[in-house]
């Protein structure tokens, strides 16, 4: 019964981690894909603890054992994020040879396109009318999955009218 237990969960995390190749609209998708799998994997260990001091001669074992797990985390951790960004994105992304700073980079090449992507989604969201080409569940539907794409994008449809004005 315990070998079925453990099996479990494996086989849910695998099927949910699979990491789609990272292109200009599904960074959102991307990165929570690598995050889950690194965590899986016990590999995220690099984006939550700084880099260990650099062994020395004099550095005790369990000093040197902390580097080296910080430090394969480090070097596979990269492994499979560069192995998931297209070739058409990866000469827009500074080189790097830390997990943290190739994550920054990352984000920081999608900050912008996020807020064209956003820009572009709500001015087709207010300009659509249901102009009886297809049903008005087609309509709702693409209303919906619109919708759905700003809030991946973690922008709040609501928060203009919300404000209070002083």
């Amino acid at each position: 019964m315990a070998e079925v237990f453990t099996a479990f969960p494996t086989a849910i995390f695998n099927e949910n981690a699979r990491i789609p190749m990272l292109s200009s609209d599904n960074y959102a998708e991307w990165k929570e894909k690598v995050l889950l799998t690194l965590g899986g994997s016990n590999l995220d260990l690099v984006l939550y603890v700084d880099e260990p001091p650099i062994l020395t001669e004099s550095s005790t074992p369990a000093a040197k054992a902390n580097y080296e797990r910080w430090e394969r985390s480090n070097r596979l951790s990269l492994m499979l994020i560069k192995a998931h960004i297209s070739q058409s994105i990866r000469g827009s992304i500074p080189n790097s040879d830390k997990v943290k700073a190739c994550m920054k980079a990352i984000d920081e090449q999608f900050v912008s396109s996020d807020k064209a992507l956003a820009s572009t989604l709500m001015k087709r969201l207010s300009s659509m009318t249901f102009d009886r080409s297809r049903t008005v569940w087609e309509h709702i539907i693409e209303m919906r999955d619109i919708a759905a794409k700003l809030k991946s994008l973690e922008l709040d449809l609501f928060e203009p009218f919300l404000k209070k004005r002083g």
